[in-house]
């Protein structure tokens, strides 16, 4: 293990996402973007995102560049009202404590979720930190707003303001706390029913004071989509979707999950790698939502390299179900 931690600080995608990391912790001085926003100013996708790579990547949480961020995001979560704490939003929300008051919920939960996989699942603040986003989800998921969250103003469809519907955020933050899992275990079955229905096909904007903002994060319902065939719409998201779900042990519970998941085994030659025909180029995400955990190769150009991360998360979902696994 000793000498994979060293192979994993010489890779060159870690090193890359290492590289752009600034002296305050965080990457392009933002928190939550998911691509650059050249308005903004921002270069590259958030502190979240590039944290979870490198967690992904295979680097440990006690390496120096996650130590450095840890500062930062444990400062988030302990409700600081610093203005520059608010990053991204900062600019916008002078005039709008509306925005910034969402904005700092937001981002608990997205540092929430980072550390949880970190494995700081255990420590007090972030458990605090759970526990409050998980009654909020809860109180949402029990109220009538979860029918309908949207609603019309002027002409425009906005979120319900009194609306706390579950973010990418809150889901993965409670997969890789399997305690807290346990011990809201009727949250996760409510969540998990939620998950299955089908999500509203009513664009909607999220009205905060004067400032629109898009709901890049929530859910309404099933954040899949794939077609008569099983093939997802959006790969990257799929995979790290049905990882998710895996470790909620929500798997088998969303059929638009359990039909991608058929699909892309099918796909997988004798030897169990994913080999589907005419495999040029891998897919794009065209969410962005998993790009930090897809693809992993450094390089893609080859043949073998296209498929190898695929079958890696096939292999990760099937032992996070159960499954008995033969490797050859």
């Amino acid at each position: 293990m000793a000498q994979l931690r060293l192979d994993v600080a010489q890779y060159k995608a870690v090193k890359q996402v290492i590289k752009k990391q600034r002296v305050n912790g965080t990457w392009s001085g933002n928190i939550l973007g998911t691509a650059p926003a050249k308005a903004q100013g921002i270069t590259d996708v958030g502190t979240v995102a590039q944290y979870r790579r490198l967690l992904e990547l295979g680097a440990s949480p006690e390496e120096r560049p996650l130590r450095i961020a840890n500062s930062l995001l444990f400062r988030i979560l302990s409700r600081d009202k610093d203005p520059a704490l608010l990053f991204e939003y900062q600019k916008a929300s002078k005039a709008n404590q509306q925005l910034g008051e969402w904005a700092r919920d937001l981002m608990r939960e997205g540092v929430t979720a980072a550390l949880a996989q970190a494995r700081k699942n255990e420590d007090p603040r972030v458990r605090g930190s759970a526990h409050r986003i998980v009654t909020q989800v809860s109180q949402f998921l029990r109220s009538d707003l979860a029918e309908k969250p949207i609603i019309r103003k002027g002409s425009r469809n906005i979120l319900h303001p009194d609306a706390r519907p579950p973010t990418v955020f809150a889901v993965t933050m409670l997969a890789f706390m399997p305690r807290l899992q346990r011990e809201r275990a009727g949250f996760v079955e409510r969540l998990g029913a939620y998950l299955t229905k089908p999500t509203t096909k009513r664009a909607y904007t999220i009205q905060l004071g004067r400032k629109s903002v898009k709901p890049t994060f929530h859910l309404m319902g099933e954040p899949l989509a794939a077609d008569s065939a099983g093939n997802p719409k959006d790969l990257p998201l799929a995979l790290h979707w049905l990882e998710i779900l895996a470790r909620l042990q929500l798997l088998e519970q969303s059929p638009v999950a359990v039909r991608i998941l058929t699909r892309l085994l099918r796909d997988c030659d004798d030897q169990g790698v994913w080999n589907p025909k005419n495999l040029r180029a891998l897919p794009r995400s065209p969410t962005g939502l998993a790009d930090f955990a897809f693809p992993l190769e450094a390089d893609t150009r080859s043949p073998d390299a296209k498929k190898s991360d695929v079958t890696f998360r096939l292999a990760l979902i099937a032992k996070l179900a159960g499954w008995t696994l033969r490797y050859s």
